[in-house]
Protein backbone atom coordinates (compact mmCIF):
# COMPACT_ATOMS: atom_id res chain seq x y z
CA UNK A 1 0.00 0.00 0.00
CA UNK A 2 1.18 3.68 -1.15
CA UNK A 3 2.22 5.50 2.12
CA UNK A 4 3.74 8.65 0.20
CA UNK A 5 1.67 11.68 0.32
CA UNK A 6 2.06 13.90 -3.38
CA UNK A 7 2.38 17.71 -3.54
CA UNK A 8 0.28 17.75 -6.93
CA UNK A 9 -2.23 16.08 -9.46
CA UNK A 10 -2.33 15.62 -13.33
CA UNK A 11 -5.41 14.04 -14.96
CA UNK A 12 -5.91 12.35 -18.84
CA UNK A 13 -9.24 14.18 -20.09
CA UNK A 14 -11.15 11.22 -22.31
CA UNK A 15 -11.88 8.77 -20.13
CA UNK A 16 -11.04 10.27 -16.84
CA UNK A 17 -12.63 13.75 -16.31
CA UNK A 18 -14.79 13.37 -19.17
CA UNK A 19 -16.50 10.55 -21.85
CA UNK A 20 -15.13 12.36 -24.82
CA UNK A 21 -13.27 9.48 -26.37
CA UNK A 22 -16.82 8.86 -27.56
CA UNK A 23 -16.76 11.42 -29.60
CA UNK A 24 -13.64 11.17 -30.86
CA UNK A 25 -14.40 7.76 -32.22
CA UNK A 26 -17.84 9.35 -33.76
CA UNK A 27 -15.37 11.77 -35.32
CA UNK A 28 -13.10 8.69 -36.89
CA UNK A 29 -16.62 6.65 -38.11
CA UNK A 30 -17.55 10.11 -40.00
CA UNK A 31 -14.62 10.16 -41.96
CA UNK A 32 -14.25 6.78 -42.52
CA UNK A 33 -17.80 6.85 -43.71
CA UNK A 34 -16.44 9.80 -46.01
CA UNK A 35 -13.95 7.65 -47.44
CA UNK A 36 -16.24 4.71 -47.98
CA UNK A 37 -15.21 2.40 -44.58
CA UNK A 38 -16.83 0.61 -42.87
CA UNK A 39 -15.24 1.27 -39.16
CA UNK A 40 -16.28 -1.75 -36.83
CA UNK A 41 -17.30 -0.78 -33.52
CA UNK A 42 -14.31 -2.98 -31.89
CA UNK A 43 -11.79 -0.27 -32.87
CA UNK A 44 -12.80 1.91 -30.89
CA UNK A 45 -10.69 0.20 -27.90
CA UNK A 46 -7.72 -0.11 -30.49
CA UNK A 47 -8.14 3.64 -30.72
CA UNK A 48 -8.09 4.34 -27.12
CA UNK A 49 -5.16 6.81 -26.01
CA UNK A 50 -3.67 6.91 -29.53
CA UNK A 51 -2.76 10.88 -30.80
CA UNK A 52 -4.33 11.52 -34.11
CA UNK A 53 -2.23 10.72 -36.97
CA UNK A 54 -1.47 6.96 -35.21
CA UNK A 55 -5.51 6.20 -35.26
CA UNK A 56 -5.48 7.76 -38.37
CA UNK A 57 -3.21 5.31 -39.66
CA UNK A 58 -5.69 2.32 -38.40
CA UNK A 59 -8.20 3.92 -39.95
CA UNK A 60 -6.41 3.70 -43.41
CA UNK A 61 -5.16 0.02 -42.46
CA UNK A 62 -8.37 -1.33 -43.65
CA UNK A 63 -8.41 0.01 -47.14
CA UNK A 64 -6.05 -1.11 -49.84
CA UNK A 65 -5.99 2.76 -51.09
CA UNK A 66 -2.73 4.79 -50.36
CA UNK A 67 -2.16 8.10 -49.07
CA UNK A 68 0.35 11.22 -49.55
CA UNK A 69 2.11 12.44 -46.01
CA UNK A 70 -0.01 15.50 -47.51
CA UNK A 71 -3.12 13.46 -47.83
CA UNK A 72 -2.63 11.87 -44.02
CA UNK A 73 -2.42 15.68 -43.00
CA UNK A 74 -5.63 16.77 -44.63
CA UNK A 75 -7.89 13.84 -43.76
CA UNK A 76 -6.40 14.15 -39.92
CA UNK A 77 -7.45 18.07 -40.19
CA UNK A 78 -10.99 17.02 -41.66
CA UNK A 79 -11.56 14.62 -38.95
CA UNK A 80 -10.77 17.15 -36.43
CA UNK A 81 -13.52 19.41 -37.80
CA UNK A 82 -15.87 16.69 -37.21
CA UNK A 83 -14.89 16.46 -33.16
CA UNK A 84 -15.06 20.00 -32.93
CA UNK A 85 -18.26 20.49 -34.56
CA UNK A 86 -19.70 17.22 -31.71
CA UNK A 87 -18.04 18.95 -28.97
CA UNK A 88 -19.65 21.83 -29.37
CA UNK A 89 -22.73 20.28 -27.47
CA UNK A 90 -20.34 19.05 -24.25
CA UNK A 91 -21.21 20.61 -20.91
CA UNK A 92 -20.87 20.24 -17.25
CA UNK A 93 -23.30 17.40 -17.58
CA UNK A 94 -20.74 15.27 -19.35
CA UNK A 95 -18.72 15.23 -16.66
CA UNK A 96 -17.75 11.28 -15.33
CA UNK A 97 -18.68 10.32 -12.04
CA UNK A 98 -16.70 12.53 -9.39
CA UNK A 99 -15.05 14.50 -11.64
CA UNK A 100 -16.06 17.91 -10.71
CA UNK A 101 -16.30 16.75 -7.08
CA UNK A 102 -12.53 15.72 -6.80
CA UNK A 103 -11.17 18.78 -8.76
CA UNK A 104 -13.50 20.70 -6.49
CA UNK A 105 -11.95 19.08 -3.49
CA UNK A 106 -8.49 19.45 -5.00
CA UNK A 107 -9.14 23.31 -5.67
CA UNK A 108 -10.23 23.57 -1.53
CA UNK A 109 -7.38 22.48 -0.69
CA UNK A 110 -5.06 24.71 -2.73
CA UNK A 111 -3.31 21.46 -4.83
CA UNK A 112 -1.83 22.36 -8.20
CA UNK A 113 -3.35 20.43 -10.71
CA UNK A 114 -2.29 19.63 -14.47
CA UNK A 115 -4.02 18.21 -17.59
CA UNK A 116 -2.00 15.70 -19.97
CA UNK A 117 -4.06 14.91 -23.17
CA UNK A 118 -3.38 13.45 -26.23
CA UNK A 119 -6.04 16.03 -27.56
CA UNK A 120 -5.45 19.00 -29.63
CA UNK A 121 -8.61 20.22 -28.03
CA UNK A 122 -8.19 19.97 -24.61
CA UNK A 123 -8.45 23.70 -23.58
CA UNK A 124 -11.36 23.83 -25.62
CA UNK A 125 -13.51 20.76 -23.89
CA UNK A 126 -12.32 21.80 -20.34
CA UNK A 127 -13.62 25.38 -20.92
CA UNK A 128 -16.95 23.72 -22.35
CA UNK A 129 -17.05 21.17 -19.09
CA UNK A 130 -16.75 24.50 -17.12
CA UNK A 131 -13.45 23.06 -15.43
CA UNK A 132 -10.86 25.54 -17.05
CA UNK A 133 -10.16 27.23 -13.61
CA UNK A 134 -9.17 24.26 -11.87
CA UNK A 135 -6.42 23.51 -13.96
CA UNK A 136 -2.60 25.57 -13.38
CA UNK A 137 -1.05 23.75 -16.50
CA UNK A 138 -2.60 22.01 -19.74
CA UNK A 139 0.36 19.64 -21.51
CA UNK A 140 -1.64 18.74 -24.85
CA UNK A 141 -0.30 16.99 -28.05
CA UNK A 142 0.20 20.69 -29.20
CA UNK A 143 3.16 20.87 -26.83
CA UNK A 144 4.68 17.33 -27.24
CA UNK A 145 7.09 16.04 -29.97
CA UNK A 146 6.24 12.35 -28.20
CA UNK A 147 2.92 10.39 -27.99
CA UNK A 148 1.87 8.39 -25.47
CA UNK A 149 3.45 5.86 -23.85
CA UNK A 150 6.73 8.16 -24.20
CA UNK A 151 6.52 9.89 -21.27
CA UNK A 152 7.43 13.20 -22.45
CA UNK A 153 3.72 14.64 -21.75
CA UNK A 154 3.45 13.43 -18.15
CA UNK A 155 7.22 14.82 -17.48
CA UNK A 156 5.78 18.51 -19.17
CA UNK A 157 2.92 18.51 -16.84
CA UNK A 158 5.05 17.79 -13.43
CA UNK A 159 7.66 20.25 -14.62
CA UNK A 160 4.72 22.97 -15.49
CA UNK A 161 3.55 22.86 -12.26
CA UNK A 162 6.88 22.74 -10.42
CA UNK A 163 7.12 19.54 -9.11
CA UNK A 164 9.87 17.09 -9.54
CA UNK A 165 8.11 13.12 -11.17
CA UNK A 166 8.02 11.95 -8.12
CA UNK A 167 6.06 14.43 -6.12
CA UNK A 168 3.53 13.92 -8.48
CA UNK A 169 0.45 11.23 -9.31
CA UNK A 170 -1.07 10.99 -12.17
CA UNK A 171 -4.83 9.39 -13.56
CA UNK A 172 -5.62 7.70 -17.20
CA UNK A 173 -7.92 5.22 -18.47
CA UNK A 174 -5.49 3.81 -21.43
CA UNK A 175 -3.03 1.24 -21.14
CA UNK A 176 -0.67 3.30 -23.40
CA UNK A 177 -1.15 6.66 -21.03
CA UNK A 178 -0.60 4.40 -17.73
CA UNK A 179 2.80 3.50 -19.44
CA UNK A 180 3.98 6.86 -19.67
CA UNK A 181 3.08 7.77 -16.73
CA UNK A 182 4.89 4.56 -15.20
CA UNK A 183 7.86 5.75 -17.11
CA UNK A 184 7.70 9.32 -16.33
CA UNK A 185 8.41 7.97 -12.47
CA UNK A 186 5.12 9.29 -11.32
CA UNK A 187 2.69 7.72 -9.38
CA UNK A 188 0.01 6.37 -11.55
CA UNK A 189 -3.34 5.07 -10.78
CA UNK A 190 -5.47 3.76 -13.32
CA UNK A 191 -9.60 3.98 -13.58
CA UNK A 192 -11.53 1.39 -15.64
CA UNK A 193 -10.65 -2.07 -16.07
CA UNK A 194 -7.75 -3.98 -13.60
CA UNK A 195 -6.99 -6.51 -15.93
CA UNK A 196 -6.15 -4.21 -18.47
CA UNK A 197 -4.57 -1.28 -16.04
CA UNK A 198 -2.96 -4.00 -14.07
CA UNK A 199 0.45 -2.34 -14.58
CA UNK A 200 -0.80 1.15 -13.15
CA UNK A 201 0.26 1.38 -9.10
CA UNK A 202 -3.32 0.91 -8.19
CA UNK A 203 -6.47 0.63 -10.17
CA UNK A 204 -10.11 2.41 -9.40
CA UNK A 205 -13.95 2.06 -11.14
CA UNK A 206 -13.86 6.00 -11.28
CA UNK A 207 -13.10 9.26 -9.62
CA UNK A 208 -15.62 8.52 -6.77
CA UNK A 209 -13.16 5.86 -5.48
CA UNK A 210 -9.88 8.09 -5.45
CA UNK A 211 -9.31 8.68 -2.12
CA UNK A 212 -7.90 11.86 -1.56
CA UNK A 213 -7.00 11.79 1.89
CA UNK A 214 -4.81 8.90 1.43
CA UNK A 215 -2.65 10.67 -1.52
CA UNK A 216 -2.56 13.64 -0.07
CA UNK A 217 -2.21 16.03 2.97
CA UNK A 218 -5.20 17.92 3.72
CA UNK A 219 -5.64 20.52 5.77
CA UNK A 220 -8.22 20.30 8.70
CA UNK A 221 -7.31 16.52 8.58
CA UNK A 222 -5.05 14.78 10.57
Amino acid sequence: MNSTKFSAIIFDLDGVIADTARFHFMAWQQLAADLGIDLPAITEHRLKGLERMASLDIILAQTPESYTESQKLALASKKNDHYCHLIETLSPKHLLAGAGQLLAQLSGQGIPVALASASKNAAAVIARLGIADYFTYIADANRVKQPKPHPEIFLMAAAGLGFPPSACLAIEDAAAGVESINRAGIYSVGVGDRKELAHANEVIHDLTDFCLDKHFKLEGVT
